[in-house]
């Protein structure tokens, strides 16, 4: 029998929500996407949040919010859930942060109707099948989450149904199975589940989610499946993994152990979906008896050099091992640093004390439960002259390796690393290991440009405003972030190609799931900051861990393949003023994957250098290119025109086209710097190409 997989209606109870908890407006109540900027009124962020602060968590005052931004929406895509996702932690995070003191507090569903009353949402629509932006595979450690995003409205409830326009019975779209129920069973492909409703002596009833999973058996339609598995950092917390759609297959009813009657329900994995809950018990396998992890080289890459192993992998040739180098945990300088100047704590430090370090952090520990809260100029750590130090909250990226890493061979990009373990959003994962070059070692032949080489000298944190909580979601006027820019006394680059850590295998990504942090250890004029690695989003277990080489003094070839994937990643001085737009598609493009050549016509004539040369000096001046169209620039320099005039004039008419120029923006480039080389006025086209906003960096 047909049915409608979008005309549908709401059918799911709103269940009952600890006490304290404001009930969430019904999923189809702002169905339509708003955008504007409004104002708010604003308090300051004191030191000592106020009880404003946290009983506005308790409310559900719709609250004005001073930046465009993207609300309820009924259709969602990946950087909708993305967004949605990183807004909802953010704010957990900040809430944890400042109600730590508060006893048997729920900052994720504080954060959840905060939210839900602000229209930070999307995939409003029940649907049947697949949820727009979400991967099989995809994690989220707090069921409010998947309601946010679309995947499984109820909150407490396992079973999500709806009821079709064309038909008063009630269909089952989602499922949650935590293993609740005595009898829940599942081998990756099969799944076991029983009925809700009840108790251990009271039967459960055909109706709500039981009913539509029994309609959804004779319909046949799609169920998704959410897998809770037990989170290893936090035994007694789950993290939901979805694991793709499913199909009822039977049903019966069985005895419960106290001999109530239960219904229960056999799924079966449809075919051809990438594989998810199977590799969490191949993980498990592996962590019993190593050995038995296909394509294994070494166990352990560091040597003992770390607490955990990090085992080595390649399933994909024959290659048995990356270039040579030292490994080394942290920095190694080439002259002697000072001391640095700790704080005179003992045990613990605590916010809103005399602390020195909590001083310079701005008030505010900069972890809750061991994460970072935001992205700042730098984060400050108590160090080892601390009196705190080891046994201190504030030193959580001192302490080693705590994830069970792997590097592994990928197809198209050399060595990279991945995580067995989930990995949580804020989470530490390693530190950029590494020789510390200072400015005598520029001078005397040291190779600052390699692909090893990490520059954050003049570069910025390109994420704070995506990962960053909407402080006037909470009535706060600003971040709790009071640092000014960090001016570091010395360059801050590092180089990991002689001796360095796991960190030298991450490989850059356009969408990237990593970001970096300066982080300083105690406080001296001298002091060098330290670049720390944290998870930008929920990482499920194998996925790659990447981060943006861009914003960290590289440019290199782009082989990531994501959908934002620009080809070439361009060093962050190339567009320093460039705020947060860019051009939909990239001006210059080389398609990923494919080598860098001209016509072989070419390659045998003289014209062959002098083509190539102004290939690459194209390249060097996309930033300048980008400005041109972007900003209305009514100047290119001399090296980028004389780039493009020799590509359009003498070496190949459709060499701008092949670089992923329209033909009119080459022929706008083309004639303005025909017309600068000649001296004349140059006047702008009325009908320039024009810019899309995008997020910077995505």
């Amino acid at each position: 029998m047909d049915f409608d997989k979008l005309e549908v209606v709401d059918a799911t109870p709103l269940r009952s929500l600890p006490p304290g908890i404001t009930p969430f407006p019904p999923p189809t109540s702002n169905p339509t996407p708003v955008k504007g900027k409004v104002s708010v009124s604003k308090r300051k962020n004191s030191k000592t949040p106020s009880s404003k602060t946290t009983s506005s968590a308790k409310s559900n005052k719709k609250i004005k919010i001073s930046e465009e931004v993207r609300l309820s929406s009924l259709e969602g895509d990946s950087a909708s859930v993305s967004g949605v996702l990183m807004k909802f932690d953010a704010l957990r995070r900040r809430l944890l942060q400042i109600g730590n003191d508060e006893p048997n507090q729920r900052p994720d569903l504080k954060a959840g109707t905060i939210m839900m009353s602000n229209g930070f949402r999307t995939n409003t629509r029940k649907r049947i099948g697949g949820v727009p932006g979400i991967g099989v595979g995809d994690i989220f450690y707090f069921r409010i989450e998947t309601c946010l995003v679309g995947l499984h409205t109820p909150i407490m409830a396992g079973i999500d149904y709806l009821v079709s326009k064309n038909a008063e019975e009630p269909l089952a779209v989602s499922i949650v199975s935590s293993g609740g129920y005595e009898d829940d069973v599942g081998d990756g492909k099969v799944l076991i589940y029983t009925g809700q409703g009840g108790n251990v002596s009271t039967d459960q009833k055909l109706e709500r989610g039981n009913l539509a999973l029994e309609k959804s058996l004779h319909r046949g339609n799609e169920v998704r499946v959410i897998r809770g598995v037990k989170d290893i950092e936090n035994p007694n917390c789950k993290v939901y993994m979805y694991d793709g759609l499913y199909k009822i297959q039977e049903s019966w009813t069985d005895k419960s152990k106290m001999g109530a009657a239960v219904f229960k329900y056999k799924l079966v994995r449809i075919p051809g979906q990438r594989e998810a809950f199977t590799i969490w018990k191949s993980i498990q396998t592996w962590r019993n008896n190593i050995s038995s992890r296909p394509g294994l080289i070494l166990q352990d890459i560091t040597s003992g050099a770390e607490k955990i192993p990090v085992s080595l992998v390649n399933e994909v040739d024959g290659l048995t091992k990356p270039p040579q180098f030292v490994y080394v945990t942290g920095l190694k300088h080439s002259r002697t640093t000072e001391s640095s100047i700790g704080c005179s704590c003992q045990g613990t430090c605590v916010p809103n004390s005399d602390c020195s370090c909590i001083r310079a952090n701005g008030g505010d520990t900069p972890y809750a439960n061991g994460v970072l809260v935001i992205q700042k100029s730098v984060v400050h750590e108590c160090g080892p002259s601390c009196s705190c130090y080891p046994d201190c909250s504030n030193q959580v990226s001192q302490n080693g390796l705590k994830l069970r890493l792997e590097v592994f061979k990928t197809k198209d990009k050399g060595w990279g690393l991945r995580s067995w373990d989930p990995i949580r959003a804020g989470t530490f994962i390693c530190e950029y290991a590494g020789e510390v070059i200072g400015k005598d070692d520029r001078g005397g032949g040291a190779n600052v440009d390699d692909e090893y080489t990490f520059n954050a000298t003049n570069t910025e944190n390109y994420y704070s405003n995506e990962w960053n909580y909407v402080p006037e979601l909470i009535e706060e006027e600003r971040h709790m972030d009071s640092n000014e820019k960090f001016k570091p006394s010395s360059p801050i680059m590092i180089s990991a190609k002689k001796m360095g850590n796991v960190s030298r295998f991450m490989n850059h990504s356009c969408s990237p799931n990593v970001l970096w942090q300066l982080v300083m250890h105690g406080k001296s004029k001298d002091s060098f900051p330290h670049i720390m690695f944290y998870a930008l989003k929920h990482i499920p277990p194998m996925t790659e861990l990447t981060y943006n080489y861009e914003n960290c003094g590289l440019k290199k070839r782009c082989f990531c393949g994501s959908s934002n994937c620009r080809s070439y990643f361009v060093a962050l001085s190339a567009m320093d003023n460039i705020s947060t737009t860019a051009l939909a598609r990239p001006l210059v493009h080389v398609p990923a994957g494919s080598p860098i050549s001209l016509p072989a016509r070419l390659q045998s004539t003289g014209s062959y250098s002098e083509c190539w040369d102004s290939l690459v000096e194209l390249q060097a001046c996309t930033g300048e290119v980008m400005l041109f169209f972007l900003n209305g620039e009514t100047h290119l320099g001399n090296s980028c025109c004389r780039a493009i005039l020799v590509i359009q004039n003498s070496c190949w008419p459709a060499m701008l086209g092949s670089l992923g120029f329209t033909q009119e923006e080459g022929d706008i480039l083309h004639g303005y710097c025909d017309a600068s080389a000649n001296g004349n006025d140059v006047v702008r086209s009325p009908s320039l190409p024009s810019a899309v906003p995008i997020v910077k960096g995505a």
